[in-house]
């Protein structure tokens, strides 16, 4: 194999993590819009919950949206991958989840308590496009580099003898 096709394969294969990555990200994210805007803002139900706690709105339905995520991550995003320690690999998905989390939150927080915007646009906009962005481009780097921290090494197929 070439240095060539070699860095080509590579970068297919970090390629391929990458779509599986945002494809994943993509439901969880679905996951979490509805069930913070159903919560927060009464999407689906009519009735708020938790208008008056937004933030604890955005953690819980993130936290649904974190199980799906590890779930989809784990067995089809980064399968080419897993952790060094399985243990230890799903504690630090969902520390490392936590704390990325954060970001999006301080968006929020931002946005309401310090700006003092807060219709649904406004809370989607700050925690679910800027902070999702942000801290989407941050997961990614830190599951790969922290969590899913070891390649699969697969033995090339070979005929039956």
């Amino acid at each position: 194999m070439t240095a060539a096709s070699s860095w080509r394969s590579q970068a297919s294969r970090l390629l391929g993590e990458v779509v599986r990555f945002l494809a994943v990200g993509g439901l969880a994210t679905a996951v979490s819009f509805v069930g913070f805007n159903a919560l927060a803002h009464g999407l689906l139900f009519g009735t708020a919950p938790l208008r008056s706690h937004p933030i604890v709105a955005y953690v819980l339905a993130n936290v649904v949206a974190g199980v799906v995520a590890y779930v989809g991550i784990r067995l089809w995003a980064f399968r080419e991958r897993q952790a060094s320690d399985q243990t230890t690999g799903v504690v630090r998905f969902f520390v490392l989840g936590a704390l990325t989390m954060a970001i999006p939150v301080v968006c929020l927080w931002i946005s309401r308590y310090v700006l003092g915007l807060s219709s649904p646009l406004a809370d989607n906009v700050s925690a679910n496009v800027i902070g999702l962005g942000i801290s989407t481009a941050t997961r990614f780097w830190v599951f790969r580099r922290f969590v899913f921290d070891e390649p699969v090494v697969r033995e090339p197929w070979r005929p039956p003898a």
